[in-house]
Order: structure tokens, then C-alpha cells, then sequence
């Protein structure tokens, strides 16, 4: 059955470009700010298969920039977050992984996707997940600087199979993650998928 998303999507979106979202799967690492608003831009914009990682519950201190709510404080994140994308659309395919993303559990996570956003916290993290995916070629999107308000534009860096995201200058004068700048990353995130699907074959 076709959900009312499916159906407003194709008054914009051609039918060859759904079919090629609809056969991708994504993967998230890490649903918070970034994690979290990435996974609704993209299933807004016509992905359906997901792969949703965390191992942490959603705070109040979460509010303020991540996809959840009041009524989301402690729940897991991946447990929040599958219910809020079963809200948009019901016919979404979405495993939901608790647990930490660390080197012993990457050799079994990353083949469940075709496509990685590196949507993590720590810096060693974030760059051992990196290479993690281009050592199993697999595409991955990360995000480096988006803290505070104000400061240079976000750009998107190109290296091969990997994409980073950032302003690539946040300092500790205003590292506070607020909304504007932290969705604003996430945004720019979920549009170089879609590049990088499409263009692929274009």
C-alpha cells in the first residue's frame, strides 16, 4: 500500500529516483543531532530501508537540537527514533541496533548497510568508524564542526568514497551544539546522500 508520503513524493520526485532510494540501505551511526535529524530528512526525501545504531536513552539535554520529544525522555534512542519514522511512514524497513559502536562490534555492523553516516560524538570514534567504511568500501558521509551560532558557512570535503561535512573551524568559545548550526549540518548530510546515489548513475 502506498503511505501518504509515497504519494506526495511522487508529485516531485520521478519514479526511477524513489526506485533507486528504495533500494538503498542506510546505515546511522549515532542518533543524536546529527543521526537523529539525518534519518528524518531522508525518509522525508524517499529512503525506506534503515539501520539505526545507539546505545543511549534520550536526555531532556537531548531536546533541544535531536529529532525527539517530552514523551521520548527515557526511551532508547533507537527505540524513539523507529517510532517517530514509523509515524511519518509505516512501511518502513528499520533495524534498530543497541549497542556501543566500537572496533569489536564494526566487522559485524558495517555490512548491514550499503551507505554509512558517521554520526558520532568522540573524535577517536568518529575516525576509526571512518576508516572502518572506506577499508570495507562502503560510502560514508561524516560531519567535523557545527557547535555554537554564527562562524563560517557549512561545506562539504570530497575524498573518494567519503564526504565530511562541516565548518571545519568551531572553536571553545561557542562549541555549545545548538539547533540552527547542528541541523543545518544534518541538512547539508542528507542532501550529499542524495548526491551521491543519484549522481552515481546519472
Amino acid at each position: 500500500m502506498t503511505t501518504l508520503l509515497r504519494q506526495g513524493l511522487k508529485r516531485y520526485v520521478p519514479e526511477d529516483r524513489l526506485a533507486r532510494l528504495g533500494e538503498l540501505r542506510l546505515g546511522i551511526a549515532g542518533l543524536g543531532g546529527i543521526g537523529s535529524n539525518v534519518a528524518f530528512m531522508l525518509a522525508r526525501t524517499g529512503l525506506s530501508r534503515f539501520v539505526l545504531v545507539d546505545e543511549d536513552t534520550v536526555e531532556p539535554s537531548n531536546l533541544n537540537r535531536q529529532f525527539y520529544f517530552p514523551g521520548d525522555v527515557g526511551q532508547t534512542k533507537v527505540t524513539a527514533l523507529t517510532q517517530r519514522l514509523f509515524d511519518l511512514s509505516p512501511d518502513l524497513q528499520i533495524e534498530g541496533l543497541v549497542e556501543h559502536v566500537a572496533e569489536d562490534t564494526l566487522p559485524g555492523l558495517l555490512p548491514q548497510a550499503d551507505f554509512w553516516i558517521e554520526a558520532l560524538d568522540e573524535a577517536e570514534s568518529k575516525q576509526r568508524f571512518v576508516q572502518a567504511c572506506l577499508l570495507a568500501s562502503k560510502p560514508v558521509v561524516a560531519c567535523s564542526g557545527m557547535g555554537g551560532f554564527g562562524g563560517p558557512p557549512m561545506t562539504v570535503r570530497r575524498m573518494g568514497l567519503l564526504s565530511v561535512v562541516g565548518d571545519f573551524a568551531s572553536d571553545v568559545d561557542r562549541c555549545a551544539p545548538l539547533a540552527p548550526r547542528v541541523l543545518a549540518c544534518a541538512a547539508l548530510m542528507a542532501d550529499e546522500v542524495l548526491c551521491r546515489i543519484w549522481q552515481k548513475k546519472d
